[in-house]
């Protein structure tokens, strides 16, 4: 929900889209970062012109996880077996979904996603578990 016409952590939907089309849980998302990577390259020529150069190459961000189910362990614990299998590791599909300020959706899909498990918890007898996972995908597509 915006504040006073600013986008909050709430405005923000995710879906992970496993190869198969299930979809992995994240159990209570408290954070999520994404941001574009690219390469600028900067020329100067003899005659003292600047050229700038930029190749994109895809995004990546960061999940931060409250545990709540076996569900990413499980998950990652499979992609783990079926490296070793000898399998190749399908890429997923993430989808995020914005609430604007003006109640307008903003949705864009990002593709041929690759999860990475970070951090699977600190276990203590007093707090909650959070886990972290970190994502690239080869592009961010707007949908709306």
């Amino acid at each position: 929900m915006s504040q006073q016409g600013y986008s909050t952590g709430r405005d923000v939907t995710l879906v992970v889209i496993l190869p198969g089309g299930a979809v992995l849980r994240l159990d209570k998302v408290t954070g999520f970062t994404a941001k574009p990577d690219m390469t600028n390259q900067k020329i100067k020529g003899l005659d003292g012109t600047i050229d700038n150069l930029r190749w994109h190459e895809g995004w990546s961000g960061t999940f931060n996880i409250e545990r709540r189910s076996p569900a990413i362990d499980a998950y990652f614990a499979d992609l783990e077996a079926a490296y070793y299998a000898g399998d190749d590791e399908e890429p997923a599909t993430m989808q995020q979904t914005i609430v604007e300020p003006s109640g307008a959706l903003s949705q864009f899909r990002f593709e041929k996603v690759l999860l990475s498990y970070d951090d699977a918890g600190d276990w203590a007898s007093d707090k909650s578990v959070s886990q972290r996972v970190s994502f690239m995908a080869a592009r961010r597509v707007q949908q709306a």
